[in-house]
This record gives structure tokens, C-alpha cells and sequence, in this order.
């Protein structure tokens, strides 16, 4: 077996970082371009806030979570490092275990209060959003908490409670 040179961060363990990284990154995206006015598909996400865009829903639903989905893509990129270890190591996996868990339960909550007719009294909700939501931005959100989930657990792997990397102490 062929080992990968020390550094490169090629290995496995960093796929899942990788990827849960390009998925904040790609969210932070779309969410500053609806703040610079850009509109496609925000009104089928949205709703009327979309259409009406008062100030609060900018600043904090599209300025505000474009930067916690920056600080999201930081956090992600912190558990694909393989070199983290020590004190930054554990608040980091504390973190993206939140991320994951609470990007889950939003994509798979949503989803089954829209699969079993929950919302049926709410009239805001139209036909087209409840669609898109279904088809689109839940299984986004599923998405993004799973690899969040797998991204601190390849984290967890490569380093032992007490900070040292398991890899040096096998060899």
C-alpha cells in the first residue's frame, strides 16, 4: 500500500470537511446574491417576505445567514484540516455536531410537516413553495446536516481525546 505524502491533506478523512465546506460556501452564495437583489427562486423559499423585502428580512434572513453559512463553511473547513488537534479540536466538533443536528432537523422536520399536511390551515404557504420545499430546499438541508455529521466524525476519528493523531501513534 502506497502512502500518501505527510501534509497534502489528501486523505479521506478530509472529503466529508471538504464537501460540507463547498455547501455553506455555495448557501453563504445565494443567499448574499437575494441580498444584492438577485430573485430567482427566493420567492418559492421565501414567500411573501421575498416579494415585499422589508429591511429586517434582508439584513438578518439574507445578510445575516449568508454570514452564519460563511462561519459554517470556516467551521467545516476547521474539521477537514487533519492536523486539528488539542483545545481548537473539541469546540470544533462540538460545533459541527450542532450544525449537523440542527440543519437535520430543519430539512427532515419541514419535510414531514409538509408530507403529512400539517400546515394545511396556513394559506401563506403556496402550492409552488410547498413543492419546491419539498423537492429542493429540504433535501438541501438534509444534505448539507449530513455531511456537517460526517465531517465531525471523520474530525473525531483522525484524533484521540487527549489531541494526539491516532496516525503517529500507530507508526
Amino acid at each position: 500500500m502506497r502512502r500518501r505524502p505527510e501534509g497534502t491533506g489528501a486523505g479521506p478523512s478530509t472529503l466529508w470537511g471538504r464537501i460540507a465546506c463547498l455547501w455553506a460556501a455555495a448557501f453563504a452564495g445565494l443567499h448574499f446574491y437575494w441580498a444584492v437583489g438577485g430573485d430567482v427562486g427566493l420567492s418559492i423559499s421565501a414567500g411573501p417576505p421575498a416579494t415585499e423585502r422589508p429591511l429586517w428580512f434582508v439584513v438578518a434572513g439574507l445578510w445575516g445567514v449568508g454570514a452564519l453559512c460563511l462561519l459554517g463553511a470556516l467551521l467545516a473547513w476547521l474539521l477537514a484540516r487533519s492536523a486539528l488537534r488539542g483545545v481548537p479540536a473539541l469546540p470544533a466538533r462540538w460545533l459541527g455536531w450542532g450544525v449537523s443536528a440542527l440543519l437535520l432537523a430543519r430539512g427532515i422536520g419541514i419535510e414531514v410537516l409538509l408530507l403529512t399536511d400539517a400546515t394545511h390551515l396556513d394559506t401563506a404557504v403556496s402550492a409552488r413553495q410547498r413543492a419546491w420545499t419539498l423537492a429542493l430546499w429540504n433535501p438541501w438541508f438534509i444534505a448539507g446536516g449530513l455531511s456537517f455529521g460526517l465531517a465531525t466524525l471523520a474530525a473525531a476519528r483522525t484524533a484521540d481525546p487527549r489531541g494526539f493523531d491516532q496516525a503517529r501513534q500507530t507508526r
